[in-house]
């Protein structure tokens, strides 16, 4: 720190001054030397004052090897001497490190909320307007089927489709595709390309209508109800868990690489996709 007094001898003695002793071994180094009756007693004259007295800024980083400059910069105090010049020190930005950290927990709860089902594809064809989507009725366990429209003509044939389980986002809003109205989703693996995609499969024994939810299979009685088309879209619900759904190296579905898409009869898998985005 500066001393409280510094001694009149020859000079006035501006000394460059840190707030740490560095392990480069820097020493206090005169900055500036004035004469000793540069100072008077008497007041001058605030225009002469302002006119004569320079403004001082010196930095003892021009003295740090440069070697050494990165490692001492961050604790380098600076020395300012003005007559009309007032410095505050700077409050150092500080970033925390986990301000980019996924709160996998809340994640997992939305992502409970979202009513996955096994659903059994009924009759498939082709849509008539649309040339990329199939029109599918599906069984998901309630008194009716359900109509879905699935933009899959590029990646599976249609006779694959019939008969088949699959797994159904159920709460999202109904949405008019083409002049047919589509009540859910197929979900499905995809690779990074996009140019390979699979339906989900529900394991051997699940049964159209079965819930299928994040976790292991103690947590079947703690599950959260189904949030409503409503809230899925108001809350964006789908949009802050899809970017987590991704298989595994085994093509088991998860979220988070840990948390297992899971029905009382087990697992979701894709038939091949490992390491793929889900949607």
């Amino acid at each position: 720190m500066v001393p409280a007094s510094l001694p009149i001898t020859t000079g006035l003695r501006l000394l460059s001054y840190c707030n740490q002793t560095y392990n480069c071994g820097i020493a206090l180094r005169p900055l500036l030397s004035l004469p000793s009756n540069y100072y008077s007693t008497a007041k001058p004259n605030r225009q002469q004052k302002n006119s004569n007295i320079p403004s001082l800024c010196l930095s003892i980083s021009s003295f740090i090897p440069k070697e050494k400059s990165q490692v001492a910069s961050k604790s380098i105090k600076t020395f300012c001497t003005s007559s009309n010049l007032t410095t505050e020190p700077s409050t150092p930005t500080t970033t925390s490190s986990d301000e980019n950290v996924v709160d996998m927990t809340k994640i997992k709860d939305m992502a409970n909320t979202l009513d996955i089902r096994v659903g059994k594809i009924l009759k498939a064809w082709r849509h008539e307007e649309a040339d990329s989507l199939y029109v599918e009725e599906i069984d998901v366990g309630e008194p009716e089927p359900r109509i879905i429209c699935s933009g899959l003509v590029k990646y599976i044939p249609l006779d694959d489709l019939q008969d088949k389980h699959v797994v159904v986002l159920a709460n999202l809003k109904p949405r008019n595709m083409r002049g047919v109205k589509s009540s859910g989703m197929l979900m499905a693996a995809s690779d990074a390309s996009h140019e390979n995609v699979e339906l989900l499969e529900p394991p051997v024994g699940a049964l159209p209508g079965d819930r299928i939810w994040f976790g292991t299979e103690d947590e079947k009685e703690t599950l959260p109800e189904a949030a409503s088309p409503n809230q899925i879209a108001k809350k964006k619900i789908w949009e802050q868990v899809q970017p987590h759904l991704a298989t595994t190296d085994s093509c088991v579905a998860t979220l988070g690489g840990t948390h297992s898409m899971t029905t009382a009869a087990g697992v979701v898998v894709s038939k091949s996709l490992v390491k793929a985005n889900i949607a």
